[in-house]
């Protein structure tokens, strides 16, 4: 499995980043974001869509909604999902098989991710942040 490490010294570098990475993004596709609070996972799930779907796009955390839907692009927010069962009814699963599929919180979805997953594990690094790319 390739490994992939980016030392991001701020938000701007950060914004930098996930904007050239949502270029290598094509539906179907799903990117699992993993990291304490305040890591930055919205940050970059924002970014991407925002890449993706315009400048001007509203992205709003989907920490209460659990998903918000931009024409092809899934942003889940696992946070507040307790049981298994609760993926289906929010449309993960659809989701995964037709979207680029951004996952705030996965680990409760791991049983059902693909095994292609990208997984961008984030970390703090001084001021900035710390990203492995699996």
């Amino acid at each position: 499995m390739d490994k992939k490490e980016f030392v991001l010294k701020d938000l701007d570098a950060t914004h930098k980043w996930a904007h050239e990475f949502a270029k290598t993004l094509h539906a179907p596709v799903t990117v699992a974001l993993h990291g304490d609070l305040g890591m930055g996972k919205s940050e970059i799930a924002r970014e991407i869509i925002k890449t993706l779907r315009g400048e001007n796009t509203v992205v709003p955390s989907p920490t209460f909604t659990l998903v918000q839907n931009y024409d092809g692009i899934s942003h889940f927010d696992l946070y507040r999902i307790c049981d298994v069962s609760e993926l289906e009814e929010i449309g993960l699963k659809y989701a995964i098989d037709n979207d680029i599929t951004l996952i705030e919180w996965p680990d409760i979805a791991k049983d059902i991710l693909p095994k292609n997953t990208i997984h961008v594990y984030i970390t703090q690094n001084g001021l900035g942040r710390k990203l492995v790319i699996q």
